[in-house]
């Protein structure tokens, strides 16, 4: 095995090693997003101690803060959760008294989402855990180019 086929990507984060990857590879890129997600996730959740959102609720809950109303479907296309997730995140989150769920006056077979004021305590309550989160997963990449690397994923995500 030639050194180049055996090099790997070491990533670290609070000097600890998250992932070891060969550096060529097809299908590196899917992989590292993948990981970086995954990365992200296992980080929310160490750090929420008494949280009760998951990253995903704490999404659309955030889309909804921003934009008021919405429907299942825009709240889809915003947040690339698939349909079915996304179903039974609006049921957890309206069981629980953060968002309610309405039919839209403008087409009766589709639910429009708001979120509730206790919904707006939670996020707000939970925006300083997914800070921290970000600065951990971005302290990797040096301050003056964090903007760029957002802009890249940000067209990253439009692809699909």
């Amino acid at each position: 095995m030639n050194r180049d086929s055996s090099e790997l990507l070491l990533s670290r984060i609070d000097n600890q090693v998250i992932a070891a990857v060969p550096t060529v590879c097809r299908g590196e890129l899917l992989m590292l997003l993948h990981r970086v997600g995954q990365v992200a996730d296992e980080l929310f959740e160490k750090s929420k101690s008494d949280r009760t959102l998951t990253p995903r609720q704490f999404a659309v809950l955030a889309m909804l803060a921003k934009y008021g109303k919405a429907s299942q479907s825009r709240i889809v296309d915003g947040t690339g959760i698939d349909r079915s997730t996304m179903a039974d995140i609006v049921s957890r989150l309206a069981t629980r008294g953060l968002v309610e769920r309405n039919r839209s006056r403008m087409d009766a077979r589709a639910n429009e989402v708001v979120i509730t004021a206790q919904g707006r305590e939670i996020l707000a309550a939970e925006e300083d855990v997914v800070a921290t989160v970000e600065e951990r997963v971005l302290r990797a990449i040096p301050n003056e180019k964090r903007s760029e690397l957002m802009r890249m994923l940000a067209s990253l995500a439009k692809v699909g």
